[in-house]
């Protein structure tokens, strides 16, 4: 029997002051440019809790509204103000700043995270209000530093700053005098991810009300590195997280292939349980720090707010087949081999058309396809274009190629089987995995009966190989129900030839039955 996807979460920190501190763009521009008008304007384009409340994107990702919602709202997105700004959704939270720093000291475990004495007791109780902090987690908070302590460590210590306003409330420090691996930065990247990564977890955990105990294994797919100078990306964030999560009887290891490990990690997860090793496997990856205003220049030369602000994780539980959840069916797996090329006609060839002609189907037979989900309000003033869009219309070319339907039908395929970008681009985010909790309902209610998530990352971003990678999975219905009604079709059948039988004997004369 195929593994069942029991349940997902979708979750965003707003960290504005990290933009500017913590992202590429912006610690780039400060080392060639330090005086340039980008970085002095860049806070005036910063938007608030509020205005992230506010914004549809975020509110589709975490479930109140859908991606057909979305759809309907005329593009831009950034202008408008969405009508629920709520702070929880279905699938998850949008947490403010303050807060998040509260989550990051939890997840810290060499007191490299230090918060001021103040800015701890005026958001302790607040933050305990998060129906996903526990008790332990309220322990592993402690009390705060002093200030002093604090502005020491980030002007004789290289520590990074953490900033509400215009005041420091506190820092990451680096872990060893001289392995950059360790520094301040790095241990602040590695820390973000693993807090984010914990808030997706604790989430998921709590939307489908599971026994902590009964999660076997954790993997971890995000596109940070954790190790030191003799092993550089060693990992393991899985258990690192699992910990802070309290999975006690969980074990896990780290899946990596930049913004295609998370669709790796979900195969991974399905092989596991289907084969009998894990009765219940988490994925689950936080958000990176270095993305953050990643196209910042250009949103803020076009007097657009920095919409790359929010820090995102997301978390899948993948369990034993139950009868009732939608399944990955390991049937449809579509794989970008080394043989593949980097033609995008040819990746989309391998990850769509080549699992489906094996399975006797066509691009008409899948109701909707998640590939790259980036929210085209980051992407298109960038001059990356609407990019689940261009995707669609390879899928449709790849369709009209393949003869299965006719080019006049292009823009149709795109609207009736594509979804609107909705995900920030922290790389493996928007991967496939953002709908994954919409094709699950969907596909409980009745309303689709097949949806393929699409991951694919660029692996030469690591000067190791050229290659590109990619790997596709469908959900489909649960069929389980299924077998079992033709089951009981089969012992029906049994029975009506035994009793076929008995009446056949029962018809026989004595010199027949002799014979």
């Amino acid at each position: 029997m195929n593994t069942v996807i029991k349940g997902t979460s979708y979750v965003m920190a707003h960290t504005p002051h990290m933009v500017i501190l913590n992202g590429v763009t912006q610690t780039t521009e400060r080392i060639v440019n330090p005086e340039s008008e980008y970085l002095k304007k860049l806070p005036e384009h910063l938007r608030s809790y509020e205005d992230i409340l506010a914004y549809y994107p975020n509110q589709v990702y975490i479930g109140n509204h859908t991606d057909d919602d979305l759809a309907a709202i005329e593009f831009p997105y950034y202008d408008k103000k969405c009508d629920i700004s709520d702070r929880y959704g279905k699938f998850g939270e949008l947490m403010p700043e303050h807060e998040f720093y509260l989550l990051m000291k939890i997840a810290d475990d060499f007191d490299l995270v230090h918060l001021e004495k103040d800015f701890v007791a005026e958001y302790k109780d607040q933050f305990a209000k998060d129906p996903v902090v526990t008790e332990f987690m309220l322990k592993r908070l402690g009390e705060g530093d002093d200030h002093e302590k604090i502005v020491k460590l980030v002007e004789e210590e290289h520590a990074e700053k953490l900033i509400q306003g215009d005041k420091v409330v506190g820092c990451v420090k680096r872990a060893h005098d001289i392995d950059v691996n360790l520094s301040a930065h790095i241990m602040l990247e590695n820390i973000v991810n693993k807090a984010s990564a914990v808030l997706a977890l604790a989430h998921g955990l709590k939307n489908i009300d599971i026994n902590p105990d009964d999660i076997e294994y954790v993997i971890e797919c995000g596109e940070e590195a954790c190790g030191d100078q003799n092993q550089r990306g060693g990992g393991n964030f899985a258990k690192s997280i699992a910990e802070i999560v309290e999975l006690h009887n969980a074990t896990g290891s780290d899946t990596r292939s930049f913004c295609a490990a998370p669709s790796h990690a979900m195969v991974e997860a399905a092989a596991l349980v289907k084969a009998g090793v894990y009765k219940n496997v988490a994925v689950v990856a936080g958000g990176c720090t270095a993305k953050l205003g990643m196209n910042g220049k250009d949103h803020v030369a076009k007097g657009l707010p920095v919409l790359e602000d929010m820090i995102a994780g997301f978390c899948v539980i993948v369990g034993e087949n139950d009868g009732v959840n939608p399944e990955i069916d390991l049937r449809y797996i579509g794989r970008h081999t080394v043989g593949t090329g980097s033609a995008p006609q040819k990746v989309i060839s391998t990850l769509v058309a080549d699992p489906l002609e094996r399975a006797g189907l066509t691009t008409l037979d899948v109701d909707k396809f998640s590939p790259e989900m980036q929210n085209p309000d980051i992407t298109q003033p960038a001059g990356a274009g609407n990019v689940p869009e261009a995707n669609y219309k390879m899928i449709g070319a790849l369709s009209v190629m393949k003869k299965w339907m006719e080019k006049k039908e292009l823009l149709n395929f795109v609207k009736e089987h594509g979804l609107v970008g909705y995900a920030p681009t922290q790389g493996h985010i928007p991967s496939g995995v953002p709908y994954i909790g919409f094709a699950r309902e969907n596909i409980l209610d009745g309303s689709m009966q097949r949806v393929m998530i699409i991951g694919k990352g660029s692996l030469f971003l690591g000067r190791m190989t050229n290659l590109f990678d990619g790997i596709s999975f469908m959900i489909t219905p649960n069929s389980a129900k299924q077998e079992e009604e033709n089951a009981v079709s089969k012992d029906t059948v049994r029975q009506l030839i035994a009793e076929s039988l008995r009446e056949f004997a029962q018809s026989l004369t004595d010199e027949e039955t002799k014979a």
